[in-house]
């Protein structure tokens, strides 16, 4: 804890984050979003050449979809809905009277047809649902997007709102799964370009209750899901900086995504933390742009 706190303070004393009073929800500098852009720059140069569709959907995302996705059955803990005033004049009175108070002015708040966006693939799917029947060759797609995660921490690397970049790939098990495949090792290689020290390791998202034990233990068993960790915070227990998941079939039949020959698509997606990507460069090689490694600026800037 003493050692986030710490790399945190120093964030903010460089203006490299901006404190909001919230924990996990920052402001970035121009110099910090630099760094993001430079590393994106460096995944277009990996993954830009295998034709990947792009598309951006925004931070906010249909809440019937998101009740469909089955989201809230695995991760309640870390869901975030987007409530807005529904009142009548007589309310709006009340709730000023509230707030001059300091009072809770937040019950005539109602849910609304948006929630906000868990993670960058989970609008994707019922899009491309929509479309009818992949192709044989299968889809790839390329997302960019704020995401939201209520997991409110002193960590810099663990923020409520976060960007995530993903590759998504439909088609065939081996299709999918060697996709995965390519980009750990495209992983390492990118990350050996920028002088990160890494691992990859198998690992489990954090469902949620009893039930969730069993998922995340099932999850290891069949190797779903691998992450690739650098250290930030803690030399033992590093940072998951990307991930690769192998979703099965999971995704297709759940939104009828179907290759021309009627089969269930497979998917499999690599998602990039790109906040953590940052805060482990700033870690690794100090505050200073300028006074980086000249490989790693190399790498990143050209």
């Amino acid at each position: 804890m003493d050692t986030q706190v710490s790399f945190l303070d120093r964030l903010f004393d460089s203006g490299l984050l901006i404190d909001t009073g919230v924990d996990g929800l920052y402001g970035r500098s121009g110099q910090f979003e630099d760094v993001i852009a430079a590393f994106e720059r460096l995944i277009d140069r990996f993954g830009g050449a295998d034709g990947a569709e792009a598309i951006r959907f925004p931070p906010g995302m249909n809440r019937a979809y998101f009740e469909k996705s089955g989201y809230m059955k695995s991760f309640p803990q870390l869901a975030g809905t987007v409530h807005s005033f529904c009142g009548n004049e007589l309310d709006h009175i009340s709730l000023l009277k509230c707030m001059d108070a300091d009072e809770d002015w937040t019950k005539e708040q109602k849910a609304t047809d948006i929630v906000l966006t868990p993670a960058a693939c989970y609008p994707l799917y019922p899009t491309v649902a929509k479309r009818g029947a992949l192709p044989a060759t299968g889809g790839l797609f390329d997302l960019q997007s704020y995401c939201f995660r209520h997991e409110p921490s002193t960590d810099p690397a663990r923020q409520q709102l976060f960007r995530m970049r993903e590759y998504v790939c439909m088609g065939t098990e081996k299709h999918v799964t060697d996709f995965r495949q390519l980009w750990m090792d495209r992983g390492l290689k990118m990350m050996e370009e920028v002088g990160l020290p890494v691992e990859i390791d198998v690992a489990n998202d954090p469902f949620f209750g009893r039930a969730g034990k069993m998922l995340a233990n099932n999850q290891r068993d069949q190797n779903l899901k691998f992450e690739l960790l650098i250290p930030i915070t803690s030399t033992t227990k590093p940072t998951a900086c990307m991930s690769f998941n192998y979703h099965q079939d999971a995704f297709g039949l759940k939104w009828g995504l179907n290759l021309e020959d009627g089969s269930v698509a497979h998917t499999a997606c690599v998602g990039f933390g790109l906040e953590r990507i940052a805060l482990a460069l700033f870690h690794h090689h100090g505050l200073d742009v300028k006074a980086w490694p000249e490989q790693v600026r190399k790498a990143l800037w050209g």
